[in-house]
């Protein structure tokens, strides 16, 4: 085996063959530094921290303006509900008006039924108090007792006393009529005719209406 089998010995030199130190690997086969090949920018964590704070920070501001918008509306709320309230307080003002008429009407028509029927004799006495004060002039008591007397009508003293409250009529005039009639067909003196005129045997007459007829007489 000579030298020259053995790289990087030098036989010519001086103190002997000397070794060389030969690169293990050569210029074109030198491992070159390996490099780690780079990250998308999706898998960066840092990248998602961001995008995260940028959404929660975009999120502060759009429930900001959407509370700032739904404050503003408030005010016109309020006005329509202060709107609304005045049509109700005209309502309960109409309705307050209008209780008194109801409670009229109401009493009108419990009055209307609680009145009983008139009996048809009580009808019937006042038919015949209108007849006798029409066409004979007679006075309320003369008529009260042409009812209730057995020799005249015969009606009981309670319809005679409801023919005499309900008939309206002018008792004056009825004594001044039965006045004139003494005066022309008996040519009686004005103190007779007021005697007869307020006799309880007479046209029973109030002094009242008696007088009335004496100053009334032609």
């Amino acid at each position: 085996m000579s030298t020259s089998d053995f790289p990087g010995v030098n036989p010519n030199s001086p103190q002997g063959p000397q070794f060389t130190q030969q690169p293990y690997f050569s210029q074109s086969q030198t491992p070159q530094p390996t490099t780690k090949p780079k990250k998308p920018l999706y898998k960066k964590w840092w990248i998602w921290a961001v995008i995260v704070i940028v959404i929660a920070a975009g999120s502060g501001l759009g429930s900001g303006g959407n509370d700032g918008a739904s404050t503003t509306p408030i005010p016109q709320q309020e006005q329509s509900v202060t709107a609304t309230s005045a049509p109700a307080e005209t309502t309960e003002a109409e309705t307050t008006e209008a209780a008194p008429t109801e409670e009229v009407t109401t009493e009108e028509v419990t009055t209307e039924a609680a009145e009983p029927e008139v009996p048809a004799e009580y009808k019937a006495a006042l038919t015949k108090a209108e007849s006798y004060a029409s066409m004979m002039q007679m006075s309320k008591a003369g008529i009260y007792d042409q009812l209730t007397s057995e020799y005249g009508e015969g009606f009981p003293a309670d319809a005679a006393q409801y023919a005499i409250d309900h008939l309206e009529w002018d008792w004056n005039a009825n004594a001044l009529g039965k006045a004139k009639s003494y005066q022309e067909q008996m040519a009686m003196s004005t103190s007779a005719i007021y005697d007869q005129l307020v006799s309880d045997y007479g046209e029973k007459f109030t002094p009242e209406e008696a007088q009335y007829a004496i100053d009334h007489l032609g």
